[in-house]
């Protein structure tokens, strides 16, 4: 009898320590991606940014018009952002007002929400494995208010 509470306690744990060390795995690949995408940014290296990203990513923003207050939908292809990070966009942001904040919200299977919190803005993630790698194939963000 005692045999068989072993096997089945065996049975248990086994799958789980399994999704557990998967998980941690996941977390700093997840992690990781993250950084490359705002380090990337900071630092102007496109190989970088490129590194982590889809290449079918779609990064939005909802703004309003300051004339006639209705939504505004913006938008970025990945080529965009990359071709921004090397032409150098994030290198003007001093290195000590670079805040680069990530969160991981949530991860399941093979998708993740990610939130990384910038000098000027937040980002949420969406971030996907694709052939074995974290890529993040959506971002929605937000404009920080500006400081005064």
């Amino acid at each position: 009898m005692k045999n068989i509470f072993n096997a089945i306690l065996c049975m248990l744990i086994l799958p789980i320590s399994t999704l557990l060390a998967q998980t941690a795995s996941d977390s700093a690949a997840i992690k990781q991606t993250a950084l490359n995408y705002i380090e990337g940014w900071y630092e102007g290296n496109g190989e970088r940014m490129e590194r982590a990203l889809h290449p079918e990513l779609a990064k939005r923003i909802v703004t309003t018009d300051a004339q006639s207050g209705k939504s505004r939908f913006g938008q970025m292809s990945a080529l965009t952002l990359i071709n921004s990070t090397k032409a150098g966009g994030g290198k003007k942001t001093p290195t000590e007002q670079q805040q680069k904040d990530v969160t991981i919200l949530d991860i399941y299977n093979n998708s993740a929400s990610v939130k990384v919190i910038a000098s000027d803005w937040i980002d949420y993630l969406h971030v996907a494995k694709w052939n074995g790698e974290w890529k993040i194939v959506n971002v929605l963000w937000e404009l920080k208010p500006e400081k005064k």
